[in-house]
Formats: C-alpha cells, sequence, structure tokens
C-alpha cells in the first residue's frame, strides 16, 4: 500500500462520515492534490533535506568518490530549471544541491538595486529567496505529477492495465525536486543576537544548511577581493553558537553548519583577541599578528602592546584602526581556524582560496584532519577563478618538472587561443575536468559548489539572442537559437503554459466544478502546436 492509496481510502471513510454535503469531492483527486503538496511548512522541508546531508556526509566518510555539487541560483525559476535538468539527464536527484549565493543575493535581488557583496542588501532577500526557491521546487513536483496524473487517467479510459501498472508505480516512487540548499548568511548581519533572528528565519524557509564566515560583519568583503578583515575565534564561535540554537529552537536537531574562514586571503583583524594563559585560543590568534618589539620609553600616545614571555610587542596598526597580519601566515591561520570551528559546533568547512590548486587545499585540510580525521570541506569552484590560465600555469609546471620541452610556450601568456590546440592545454582541460573528483578524492572535499554559474549564464545567452535578434538574424535568432532547440531538446519551458501551471489549474478547474469548468487547455490553445 502507497501513501498515494492510502489517502484515497482515507479520503473515502472520511466523505462516507461527511454525508451527502460531500458528494462533490472525489477522493482521488485529493489524493493527487496532497501528493502535488507533500511539503506543507518550510520545516519540513529544513527536516527532510538536513537527512539527506547527513546521510550524504556519512556516504562520503565511507566513499570520498560520493561527493556531492550544487551550482547557485538567484532566483526561484532559475532553481526549478536546473533541478528539471537533472531529472531529466541524469534520471536522479540524488547528491545535488541548491547553492544560495550572498554574492547574487547582493547583486541581483536587492531592492537598493545592484550592489557589491559586502552584506549591504537587506537581510531579509535572503529568507525570502529560500523561500521562493523552494516555492517553484514544489510547483515542479506538482507539475510533474499532473502529467503522470493525466497519463494515468488516459490508460485507464484506453484500457491499457500494463501502462496503468508502470505509471501508478512512478506516482508511487516519486522523487521529488526538492533538494538541500546551502545558505550565505555573510558574517552573519550584525551581532550574534541578529545572526540567531536571521537564521531562524532561513531555517523556517526550509535551509538545512547554512554557511557563514569568519569575516567582520559591518567590513564584509566578497571573498575574492582585497581588504577582508576577520575576527577573533571566539568572536566567531558565538555565532556558530547562534546558529545551532536557531536550529534546536526550531527543532532540525541535526541542521548543518557550514564555517568558512577568509583568513588565507584576509591579512587584517579588528580587533586583537582575549587572552588569559600563554597558548590559549587568543594568545594563537595574536601571535600571527605582525609586531615589533619596543621599550616602555618607546611607547607612543595611544599605543596597543601586547606583552607576551616578557617582551612587550606593538602590533602594526593602520590608519583604519586595523591591525595587520604577518604575511604568510595565512594557510596556518586556515588551518587553525578550521579545527576550532569543528570544535566548536561547525559541521562542514569552507576554506576560501586564491586559485583552484588541490595540492594547496590537500596541504591545508591534511593539517586539520591531524586533529580533527573526518573534516570535510565545502569548496568554491568559483567564476572569479580563471580557470584557463590556472590550469595551464599548472600543467605548464607539469611538463616541465617531467622534463618535456616547454619552449613554445609563454606561461605569462597562455590563455592565447593559439594555444588551444596543444598538448599543453588538453591536459590543462583534462586537469579540469577532473578537478571536483581529484579534490574529493585528495583534498577532503565532499560539496562543490560554483556560487554564481546562472549569472554568467544568463548574461551570455541573453548575449547570444539580442545579437541576432537585434542584428540581421531578426526573428530567426530567437526560433534558432531558443524555441527549436527547446522542442528538439525536450525543454519543459517550450510549453511555457504548462510551465506556469494552466495545466494543473484546468485539473482543478474540474475537481471543483466537473463538467461546467471552463478550461484554457481546449483545441484552440496554441500550446497544442507543441504535441
Amino acid at each position: 500500500m502507497t501513501d498515494y492509496q492510502d489517502d484515497i481510502i482515507a479520503i473515502r471513510a472520511l466523505k462516507e462520515r461527511n454525508g451527502a454535503s460531500w458528494d462533490a469531492i472525489d477522493p482521488e483527486s485529493v489524493a493527487r492534490m496532497r501528493a502535488q503538496n507533500r511539503f506543507r511548512t518550510g520545516l519540513e522541508i529544513a527536516q527532510y533535506t538536513a537527512d539527506i546531508m547527513r546521510r550524504d556526509m556519512t556516504e562520503y566518510d565511507a566513499d570520498s568518490s560520493v561527493y556531492t555539487q550544487s551550482l547557485g541560483v538567484w532566483h526561484g525559476f532559475i532553481g526549478q530549471q536546473k533541478l528539471i535538468s537533472i531529472k531529466k539527464h541524469l534520471k536522479s536527484t540524488n547528491k545535488r544541491y541548491l547553492y544560495l549565493s550572498g554574492w547574487m543575493v547582493a547583486a541581483l535581488r536587492s531592492e537598493f538595486g545592484p550592489l557589491p557583496d559586502q552584506s549591504m542588501h537587506e537581510k531579509t532577500a535572503v529568507p525570502a529567496l529560500i523561500e521562493e526557491l523552494y516555492t517553484f521546487l514544489r510547483q515542479a513536483d506538482a507539475r510533474e505529477l499532473d502529467l503522470l496524473f493525466t497519463r494515468l487517467d488516459d490508460a485507464r479510459a484506453a484500457g491499457d492495465e500494463t501502462a496503468v501498472e508502470f505509471i501508478q508505480s512512478q506516482i508511487d516512487n516519486y522523487e521529488t525536486h526538492v533538494v538541500p540548499i546551502i545558505a550565505d548568511i555573510d558574517a552573519g548581519f550584525g551581532n550574534p543576537e541578529a545572526t540567531y533572528l536571521l537564521a531562524k528565519k532561513m531555517i523556517e524557509a526550509g535551509a538545512c544548511a547554512i554557511q557563514i564566515e569568519n569575516q567582520v560583519s559591518d567590513e564584509k568583503q566578497c571573498g575574492h577581493q582585497d581588504g577582508k578583515v576577520t575576527v577573533p575565534h571566539e568572536d566567531f564561535i558565538a555565532k556558530l553558537t547562534a546558529v545551532r540554537y536557531a536550529f534546536l529552537e526550531l527543532g532540525i536537531d541535526n541542521g548543518v553548519i557550514v564555517a568558512r574562514t577568509d583568513s588565507l586571503g584576509a591579512g587584517l583583524t579588528q580587533k586583537l583577541a582575549v587572552t588569559n594563559e600563554p597558548g590559549d585560543l587568543g594568545d594563537q590568534y595574536n601571535a600571527f599578528l605582525d609586531v615589533e618589539e619596543i621599550s616602555e620609553s618607546q611607547l607612543g600616545n595611544g599605543d596597543v602592546v601586547i606583552k607576551r614571555d616578557g617582551k612587550l610587542l606593538r602590533p602594526k596598526r593602520l590608519a583604519s584602526n586595523l591591525y595587520q597580519f604577518r604575511p604568510g601566515t595565512g594557510e596556518a591561520r586556515c588551518v587553525l581556524d578550521c579545527i576550532t570551528s569543528l570544535r566548536n559546533g561547525a559541521d562542514l568547512l569552507w576554506i576560501e582560496t586564491e586559485k583552484p590548486h588541490v595540492d594547496q587545499i590537500a596541504g591545508m585540510v591534511d593539517a586539520i584532519r591531524e586533529e580533527i580525521p573526518n573534516a570535510k570541506l565545502v569548496y568554491n569552484n568559483s567564476p572569479s577563478f580563471n580557470w584557463t590560465l590556472n590550469f595551464r600555469q599548472q600543467a605548464y609546471d607539469q611538463l616541465a618538472q617531467e622534463g618535456k620541452d616547454v619552449s613554445a610556450y609563454d606561461r605569462g601568456d597562455l590563455m592565447s587561443v593559439e594555444y588551444d590546440d596543444t598538448e599543453l592545454a588538453r591536459l590543462a582541460d583534462e586537469k579540469i575536468r577532473t578537478f571536483q573528483r581529484d579534490g574529493s578524492a585528495r583534498a577532503g572535499i565532499f560539496h562543490h559548489l560554483i556560487t554564481l554559474p546562472t549569472y554568467h549564464t544568463a548574461a551570455l545567452s541573453t548575449d547570444d539572442l539580442a545579437k541576432g535578434y537585434f542584428g540581421d538574424e531578426g526573428m530567426l535568432a530567437y526560433v534558432k537559437g531558443v524555441q527549436r532547440r527547446e522542442i528538439r531538446e525536450g525543454i519543459a519551458t517550450v510549453k511555457h503554459q504548462n510551465m506556469a501551471g494552466s495545466d494543473i489549474g484546468d485539473n482543478h478547474k474540474e475537481y471543483f466544478a466537473g463538467e461546467a469548468a471552463l478550461k484554457a487547455g481546449g483545441k484552440d490553445n496554441t500550446m497544442n502546436q507543441f504535441n
């Protein structure tokens, strides 16, 4: 017995108890509507997807080849189409998530208009986008199930019992489009109380995984820009704890916290850490500061000094009142950040790097795993990297180390199209192709994401259409470049009325009004041209 059949039986019994006043109610129609609305609240989604992530994390611990992936999306429709495509091409959403990028919320979803990635956008835009994404994913379920129900009715009408049994099994074993979202809360948008309040809104909207970074909230910068400022560990731990409290208050006891460190590219701190004894966490943080030893007589007006091992040390303080770390300490600070985060409530790590290099990432993960053996990363396969140049340089270095002749290549100009059909370019592309697999096997990367790919794909596809449509191709640019491909490649949006729910609405009209229903999908509907 399936949920679908159970619902039919339960509603049939309920209908009998309510007598003639319920004569218009069809139990199977109710069962269909319930199947199309499996998730009734964001918290149900958060719990369902948290269970998925925890299962995936356990499976990765046993086998690093089963890593997970996502693409960043900035609108519910984009997320929906991504999951529809995954189900169409790969037949399953298993190990595929969505990523909600703070960068794209700032750039595309703020009422102020496009903003830099500096936590300047409305914090409410983040939970609003989570809710929007899940609204569109749930609608994708409703639409696909509606198509199955229509096929089931047609098979029944044709008396084809084999088709009826097959379609019914598809309904009974239906895989939802609803998948985990890893949602970016930036640096927490304020103090720990602000972080807690926003985290609650995000979880209530459906987020099972919240990613938070160790930058200063009011000085937050994009992870691939200069001027990043980190906070002492105790400050960050307070925000990790605030997020955990939010999960626990809402009953999502296995919610996932992703602790991101920007220390590799952050050369500044806003304040010195509190330290009570040598070697404690605050002392370790301060030990990375760029300092100069001074005597008491050298103290200047307003100087801040640290006493360590009987010496007076003056940290280098900038005109901005920020303190500077010693150059070359980034990787060591990342390792300490990650170990500390995992020991204080984080579940996954995110190390923001300046380039995609497996060995560099692996070096830090190896050090972390000396303390936390099952440490795992979420890694940003960022569009801010020049992937072609980075990997051609890595290929160049490999060939040189192998004693190959690289005199035909200019290492500083490897983006040149003249290298596209060379051994070096083919080697580089193969390294790019296997980067995620290699990174998961060697560097502990559980989840690979691209933060803002759909920002770039939207721009690129729009540029292609505009170039042709407003140029000599005219309408052919749309027909050849868009509609004809939609038809031939089975893209659901070619029937845009159906995609927007018109057929679902027609079926509801029939549930509600029977034969008197006025439907939109009759013979004169031009969408019939795409059948």
